[in-house]
């Protein structure tokens, strides 16, 4: 079985180059508010981040992965699984589709065969996300793929308006239910 290849997408290691994007992406101050990011990033930082990035899992507490395009190999976003917790087997998600590639099902996509990996290979037993209460795509994203509400955060979140409550959501890995 290929854990790492969806539809229409595969998640792939981090590569150098990847720093375009990347340096893109967590520079875009639109983008920001999805995030925890509130500075910008240098292209010497992001490099040398590719550069050091182990995608070990259990040695960094998180796993940075592309999002490509299958027949293209167009890279066209990224996820990140981090706060992994070996213990209790569970780790938080963020997911970033570029801007010029969503309302294709590729977010859906990359989500579906992550969660095949995770709770497949890594056989976790959770995962988790914390999401602005306004950002109504990517909870109805993450709902469509199975997590459930189990939490309210008051303020939460720093916006440019002001501050936002965050929904928090969880999926348990469905072969441990019952």
């Amino acid at each position: 079985m290929n854990y790492l290849s969806g539809k229409q997408i595969a998640l792939r290691a981090l590569e150098p180059e990847d720093l375009d994007d990347l340096y893109r992406w967590e520079n875009d101050t639109s983008l920001w508010q999805y995030g925890c990011t509130v500075s910008p990033y240098s292209r010497y930082l992001i490099k040398r981040y590719i550069e050091s990035y182990s995608a070990d899992i259990t040695r960094d507490n998180q796993l940075r992965l592309m999002i490509v395009l299958r027949d293209s190999l167009e890279r066209v976003g990224v996820l990140d699984c981090f706060d992994y917790d070996a213990t209790n087997r569970r780790a938080a998600l963020g997911l970033l589709i570029d801007p010029n590639h969503t309302r294709r099902g590729l977010g859906r996509d990359a989500l579906e065969t992550f969660m095949e990996y995770a709770f497949g290979l890594l056989q976790l037993h959770q995962l988790y996300v914390h999401i602005a209460a306004c950002n109504t795509a990517s909870l109805a994203l993450f709902r469509t793929c199975g997590f459930n509400e189990c939490g309210h955060l008051t303020d939460w979140v720093r916006l440019p308006h002001g501050y936002a409550d965050a929904i928090v959501l969880q999926k348990i890995n469905p072969a441990e239910i019952g």
